[in-house]
Order: C-alpha cells, then sequence, then structure tokens
C-alpha cells in the first residue's frame, strides 16, 4: 500500500491523544496534539524523557494508533487501520532508524539492508542486491558488503540502519535517539546524512535529546506533558 501523491501535508495530526491503561491506572501519554509535517522537511521532536516523543512517533508511523483523534497520512487514515492494513503501510512508506540500531547479527550487512525488501517482494532477488548496494555505497559503506554488524563502529552500524530503513524507498523516515548511542563526531555524520535525505525531498522526523542537533533541524517542536509547548521553523 504505497501512498499516492496528493496535495495534502505527508502527515496530518489532529487532536490526537494517546492512554496507556485504563481508569486509575491510565496513563495519559499525549494530549489533544495537532501538526503538519510535509515533504522535505526535517524535524526535530525534543523534550524530557516521559513528554511523549517516541509516543508521538509511533502514531505518525503507524506503530500504534491514537485513542482519541486521528493521523492521517497522504490522505489514508490510519486511525482507522487494523494491524494487517498498518503492517502493509509502514512496510511500504515509513523507514525506521532506533538508537540500537537493531541490525540482525548473523546476517552480512548487504543481508541486513536486503531484508526489508525480501519481505515486500517488489524486485527481483538481483534487483534487490543491487538497491542494497547502491544505499551501502550512498552511506559509505560499499567496502563493508561483507563485513557482519559487531565488525563495525557504532557510527558505521546507525549508517548500515540508515540503508536498511532506506530499502523500500519510503517517503517517511523516522528516527528515535539515532545519535544516542554515539560520540559527537560521529553523531555529526549521522545527522548530516539525515539532513541531506531531507534534501532530497524525503520527510524526516527525529526525536532526540541532542538540544545542538534539534536546534539545527529545519524545524523543532517541543514536547512537554504530553502536548506540543512551541512549533518553530528555522529560518
Amino acid at each position: 500500500m504505497k501512498m499516492q501523491n496528493t496535495n495534502l501535508p505527508v502527515i496530518r495530526v489532529t487532536n490526537a491523544g494517546k492512554t496507556y491503561g485504563s481508569g486509575e491506572l491510565g496513563f495519559e501519554a499525549l494530549k489533544g496534539v495537532t501538526a503538519d509535517f510535509s515533504e522535505g522537511e526535517f524535524v526535530a521532536i525534543a523534550g524530557k524523557s516521559g513528554s511523549g516523543k517516541s509516543t508521538l512517533l509511533h502514531l505518525i508511523g503507524g506503530i500504534d494508533t491514537p485513542t482519541k483523534g486521528s493521523v492521517v497520512v497522504a490522505g489514508n487514515d490510519l486511525s482507522h487501520m487494523d494491524e494487517n492494513h498498518l503492517s502493509g503501510f509502514r512496510r511500504d512508506n515509513v523507514g525506521f532508524v532506533f538508537q540500537f540500531f537493531q541490525l540482525m547479527p548473523t546476517l552480512t550487512v548487504l543481508e541486513n539492508v536486503v531484508l526489508p525488501m525480501d519481505f515486500s517482494r517488489r524486485l527481483s532477488p538481483s534487483a534487490r542486491r543491487e538497491r542494497a548496494l547502491e544505499l551501502l555505497d550512498k552511506v559509505g559503506l560499499y567496502s563493508h558488503a561483507g563485513k557482519f554488524p559487531a565488525s563495525l563502529s557504532g557510527g558505521e552500524q546507525q549508517r548500515v540502519a540508515i540503508a536498511r530503513a532506506l530499502a523500500n524507498d519510503p517517503a517517511i523516515l523516522l528516527a528515535d535517539e539515532p545519535t544516542g548511542n554515539l560520540d559527537s563526531r560521529t553523531a555529526e555524520d549521522v545527522f548530516l546524512l539525515l539532513e541531506s535525505l531531507a534534501a532530497e525531498g524525503k520527510l524526516i522526523v527525529m526525536v532526540t535529546h541532542n538540544e545542538e542537533l534539534a536546534g539545527r533541524s529545519s524545524r523543532r517542536i517541543n514536547i512537554h506533558d504530553g502536548r506540543i509547548v512551541s512549533d518553530l521553523k528555522r529560518a
């Protein structure tokens, strides 16, 4: 289920709330969040731990659904999709990058990048391999294709994870603390790679605790106690 081109924002979140549990044990992680996200934006979502940053990321990526309100992606309302449709939506439209890389340790770098294409089956096996090598070249790791993740540095593993996230050419790339496990120099390299992807027209949404990197993104959303308290675009 690939997204169709529309004149709408890539993502429209309207009065979205998310509550975990029920009754006295219920926790309201998001409270009436409204925001639009457009192609080519590099959005940083910042806030303290427990503020609702990752919850918002999960809602716009179709990992979770709102308790109230709506999340609409290119005209598709994720709020009313069942898990099978959400799974197909995520596979075809969203790439995910996580703090701890989540690469398969028993697969080579090349095999890790090919894996999402094996699930989607839109390309022939030879075309999958060719695309994976192109993506590894894009992130500067072509020569590492035959290595296993454990032999790479943290920054190299994160770049492999980004290549894997791009495997099915998603319009949206969601990154949850992608530099949180990296030193400052390596974090800078990963940030510049994400910035270049936004310049190519992809929507990049990054959750981060890094104040310096958040300030350099083209747009910064600050969340506190489940609510957006500021939404600023950099000139």
